[in-house]
């Protein structure tokens, strides 16, 4: 498409290193998978198939496949994680990523009691075999509005100093929790002393699985903001969010509108 008489605004071309797009995959069938990843794949940066989604799937092969055939990364949500974690099995999960080629892994306490300094311990274990994702923030929405937005910024810091490629703020895939309220409304001044720290945001994602989240962090951080939880049938929409092409950020870029 000839796009030379509009202005849009610099996007990152991949491999990004900002302005990522995390799909979540929650257990699509296969078929509709590969469609969605061969119509939209070149905006997809890595993918989680989220949960314990992977245990019980029976086309986990045939996906991950698609995946590296486009040199798409992938890894498996920290809930996994987690439940690997409370039975005494972390080395076996990271032989379960292994088996899987996941060059990813996530690490995140959002449901487990685990400690921050113990996360980050773990975080410094797994860094030296993966890139690792850590996530901060808690399932349960009371329990993350509870969580002071000082301590969400030390955690970041600590994840990051660990060896964490990227520090996620949970969303949860509804959108409902963490840097969310219970009825999806950011949580503004949470976001606004994450946003006035000293942290590099080419390091931190946001989970935003909804459009009016999704047109929030962009209307706010702009078009190469770090996003995560993507449905895969919504990336090509996030796109058109990012450059300005959607009435909700039609307005939010210098386009001598």
């Amino acid at each position: 498409m000839n796009t030379s008489a509009l202005t849009l605004p610099d996007r990152a071309t991949k491999p990004r290193k900002n302005g990522l797009t995390i799909v979540i995959d929650n257990g699509l069938p296969p078929g509709y998978f590969e469609d969605l990843v061969e119509g939209a794949g070149e905006f997809f940066d890595l993918v989680k198939f989220g949960w314990g989604t992977s245990v019980v799937s029976g086309s986990l092969e045939r996906k991950t496949a698609c995946l590296r055939e486009r040199g798409i990364d992938y890894y498996f949500g920290g809930t996994l994680f987690e439940k690997f974690y409370a039975q005494g099995q972390s080395d076996a999960y990271a032989a379960f990523c292994a088996r899987y080629g996941c060059r990813y892994i996530e690490i995140s306490n959002g449901t487990v009691a685990l400690s921050g300094h113990a996360k980050t311990g773990l975080v410094r274990r797994f860094a030296r075999d993966f890139h690792v994702l850590s996530e901060v923030g808690y399932k349960d929405s009371e329990r993350s509005l509870r969580m002071p937005p000082a301590e969400w910024i030390a955690h970041i810091r600590e994840d990051l100093a660990a060896g964490a490629e990227r520090v996620i703020t949970e969303g949860r895939e509804s959108g409902a929790s963490g840097v969310f309220r219970a009825d999806g409304e950011p949580r503004f001044g949470l976001i606004e002393e994450i946003i006035a720290s000293d942290l590099d945001f080419n390091q931190v994602v946001f989970e935003a699985p909804r459009k009016d989240q999704q047109t929030y962090f962009i209307r706010r951080l702009g078009a190469n903001v770090n996003l995560a939880n993507i449905a895969p049938a919504d990336v090509i929409g996030l796109e058109t969010l990012r450059l300005g092409l959607r009435s909700d950020t039609l307005l939010a870029f210098d386009q001598g509108a």
